[in-house]
């Protein structure tokens, strides 16, 4: 086991999805998963390991913001060998052709971040989807008919920005929308040599100021989830 994740060697599958709402974890066992576990209970922050049309499949809470992916993901990796993650979480879009409900897929991730430090790089590191994940991707997406925006999203350390509108910067350069975790996946895989791909459900709109609720974010975000199992598959 490793310090955040009370699993065994073995309990945890090589592809994994990565929701931030560790009860998105437990719907996606116990609704998409054949002979799903409970490997991890550790903060209640919930992981599990079943199989998905015959192919293992692990899913682990990550928590909220780029310090909490980054613990969860760097141990999944290190500690249990997790070679392909997937993020399965939300965003706000930042585009009024980008709609709530629609699936947006990080290619790169931008960042207002410091936690490319830890890393102690002699310049500016740009955060990435693996491709072969983006191949797989776009095979699922071809499958099941479910559809996806792809491009660069904005991995932010703050939710709330007191009514700022930095935002509108972030738009003019063509960022599709804002989280708070890819871009430190995205690191932590680059350094352990691991596939990593970000893909989230538009839950609010900066333009039309739609929002969702936490159950919907929680159970209904099942387009996202299918896609993201399909693409482990292809």
């Amino acid at each position: 086991m490793s310090t955040h994740i009370n699993a065994e060697k073995g309990q945890i599958a090589e592809s994994i999805l990565l929701p931030g709402d560790p009860l998105r974890a437990k719907f996606i066992a116990e609704n998409f998963l054949t002979g799903a576990t409970c490997y991890n209970d550790v903060r209640n922050m919930l992981g599990f390991t079943g199989t998905y049309r015959g192919v293992p499949v692990s899913v682990q809470g990550t928590g909220m913001g780029m310090p909490s992916i980054g613990i969860y993901s760097w141990e999944l990796m290190a500690d249990f060998g997790c070679r392909n993650l997937i993020r399965i979480g939300t965003a706000g879009s930042y585009h009024e052709d980008i709609r709530v409900r629609d699936i947006v897929v990080g290619i790169s991730a931008s960042t207002d971040s410091n936690y490319v430090h830890a890393f102690d790089l002699p310049g500016t590191y740009a955060p990435h989807a693996s491709f072969e994940l983006l191949q797989k991707l776009e095979k699922a997406s071809e499958k099941t008919g479910i559809g996806f925006h792809a491009g660069n999203i904005l991995s932010t350390d703050t939710f709330y920005d007191n009514g700022g509108e930095d935002w509108k910067r972030w738009a003019s350069m063509g960022v599709m929308a804002v989280e708070m975790e890819a871009a430190a996946l995205y690191m932590n895989a680059a350094y352990h040599r691991a596939n990593a791909l970000a893909m989230m459900t538009i839950s609010d709109h900066f333009i039309t100021h739609e929002v969702t609720s936490s159950e919907e974010r929680q159970e209904s975000f099942t387009d996202m989830m299918k896609l993201a199992l399909e693409t482990v598959i292809a």
